[in-house]
């Protein structure tokens, strides 16, 4: 055990947001509250703890996952993104400027898992009926908003990125 390490304590390498990070963590720690505590990612929210809210979800080697029912140890070696490695400096990803746009979003609690949960809906079928995107967006709670904004915003991204979003 290296001399820095804390008893009991294992050290985890992984990628986020395309660098290479290493942190320190017990081997029930929690991938969110790792994100958040070791790795100072404070975008990554959690809300429920049990997987039903979504304000967690990441990306795990190209695939949403709740880091709220993970365990950071289970993440080593893996390629995570996080709502941090959306944006390109500035320039925001085409998703949250059409959250923007679209107004799908008031408080921001659940914006970060809904970006993950929505990004990986659109990655996973070439052709959405909006009815589609109501039953892939449902897997993120939002206490303030109606979802219309967020099911137009998910459209506009699937119109970009596979050109076609089909009516009920």
């Amino acid at each position: 055990m290296p001399e820095s390490q804390k008893p009991g304590r294992r050290t985890i390498e992984l990628t986020v947001n395309g660098v290479s990070r290493r942190g320190e963590a017990e081997p029930r720690m929690l991938l969110a509250d790792f994100l958040r505590e070791e790795l100072d990612l404070t975008g990554t929210h959690v809300g429920c703890e049990h997987g039903v809210c979504g304000a967690c979800t990441i990306m795990r080697d190209g695939t949403a996952v709740r880091s709220c029912l993970m365990f950071a140890v289970q993440a080593a070696g893996a390629e995570l993104i996080t709502v941090e490695g959306l944006a390109d400096g500035e320039n925001l990803h085409p998703l949250q400027r059409l959250f923007s746009e679209h107004q799908a979003l008031q408080c921001g609690f659940c914006t970060p898992g809904m970006l993950m949960i929505a990004i990986d809906l659109v990655a996973n079928s070439t052709s959405l009926t909006e009815a589609e995107i109501r039953i892939g967006m449902s897997a993120a709670l939002c206490r303030c908003t109606g979802y219309e904004g967020i099911v137009q915003a998910v459209a506009a991204y699937a119109r970009q990125i596979h050109g076609n979003v089909t009516g009920d």
